[in-house]
């Protein structure tokens, strides 16, 4: 009975043995430990920098008051299209008129002075010269005549003091009429001041009209209304900025980039990008310009991207996600990025199953994006790469289970 319970006992340690055989082929598949694995094919790739931005249009123009006056309408809102010499803001005129048409006036009367020196004032004068020269030729013969007859006894001499003051009036009217005449003439001094009120008055109409023209407030070009500061009734001073506009023109993009990012940058790169309230809706930009210097704090670089042809519904200020285009490979190597290992170090490389043994292999890393990466060297398409989060010896045998 003793040698029956013996056997018996033997029989159990054996099955119990067999069982755990079985189970431990059954973990590696007979072949070795299984491992996920993802397979080397062959792709497209393209790498990309992936920044948050906000729209900024190239300039703001501030549409500011220039006088004081009350606010009779406001005919733009804000997010209007506008176009150049569109009104905007119209202030109360009144005032500036009646100036513009006292200033019309005052300058119609100078011209009138001025014309009538040209045609009258000159000819006149000439008359005047003629007139007054034969007078004083005439007293002067005259005067001749007297002295000849006071010699002879016939005239006395209080007749020849009469004819001498004649003669001496008659001279001082023809010297008068020719100073006269002088200043008529286009460069004498009467000509001169005609000529300078005429001046004055263009320069006080020029006022008058530039003061009526400040009273309608135009849009500068084609562009935009950001903002609206009045309303209408307000009464407005000098300076008060009334509008905000944005001129039309190619709106630009500017983003923070981290630094580790700038070798992939260079002008010219192609970009998408999206609004933040319009995800779905993506649209092209150009990279532009990129800092020449790093912001220290912040450890990245900014960068402005153009958009050659905005959508209307892009604003000022929006917040944007930008998808840049760094490089690009039609048909490369890929694997996914989590199967090499150190990859930031110089050194990078893959656990790969060949011929069910797992085999340590240094690679040579290309671009990487979305979540994969580029191979130049090391690797051949359709080979079993092991994720880098499993640990697996080198030259263990394994049973391969192809990634989902």
């Amino acid at each position: 009975m003793t040698r029956l319970f013996r056997s018996r006992s033997s029989l159990l340690v054996i099955a119990g043995i067999a069982t755990v055989a079985l189970l431990v082929a059954g973990y590696t598949g007979w072949g070795g430990e299984r491992v996920v694995v993802a397979v080397a094919e062959r792709g497209e790739l393209r790498q990309a920098v992936v920044a948050s931005g906000r729209v900024r249009t190239p300039q703001r123009i501030e549409v500011a008051a220039q006088i004081s006056a009350r606010v009779v309408a406001v005919k733009v809102r804000e997010d209007d299209a506008v176009t150049a010499g569109q009104t905007m803001v119209q202030l109360d005129d009144t005032e500036w008129r009646a100036s513009a048409a006292q200033a019309r006036a005052s300058l119609a009367q100078a011209e009138a002075k001025q014309r009538q020196l040209d045609r009258l004032g000159r000819p006149v004068a000439e008359q005047s010269v003629q007139q007054a020269e034969a007078n004083a030729q005439q007293a002067k013969r005259q005067l001749e005549r007297v002295g000849e007859l006071v010699a002879k006894g016939f005239y006395s001499t209080a007749q020849l003091d009469d004819a001498r003051r004649n003669a001496q009036v008659a001279d001082s009217q023809w010297q008068a009429a020719k100073l006269q005449l002088a200043s008529n003439q286009p460069g004498g001094s009467e000509a001169q001041v005609v000529r300078s009120n005429v001046e004055q008055a263009r320069a006080a109409l020029a006022v008058a009209e530039a003061r009526l023209a400040y009273a309608t407030l135009s849009a500068p070009g084609a562009g935009r209304v950001l903002t609206r500061n009045v309303e209408a009734g307000d009464m407005v001073q000098p300076g008060k900025v009334l509008l905000t506009v944005a001129p039309q023109g190619d709106t630009e993009l500017t983003a923070q980039i981290d630094e580790k990012n700038l070798a992939l940058l260079q002008l010219g790169q192609t970009a998408l990008a999206s609004a933040d309230a319009y995800p779905g809706e993506r649209f092209k930009a150009e990279v532009t310009y990129i800092a020449p210097a790093v912001d220290a704090q912040r450890g990245s670089v900014e960068i402005r991207l153009r958009v050659a042809e905005p959508p209307a519904y892009l604003k000022h200020e929006m917040t944007v996600s930008i998808d840049i285009a760094s490089a690009h490979r039609a048909d490369t190597l890929i694997v996914p990025a989590d199967v090499v290992r150190d990859q930031a170090s110089g050194q990078p490389w893959v656990m790969v199953v060949r011929d069910g043994v797992a085999q340590r292999q240094p690679v040579k890393l290309g671009i990487r994006g979305a979540g994969r990466v580029e191979i130049l060297d090391g690797v051949v398409a359709g080979e079993a790469l092991a994720a880098a989060s499993q640990t697996l010896a080198e030259g263990r045998k394994v049973a391969t289970v192809n990634r989902k």
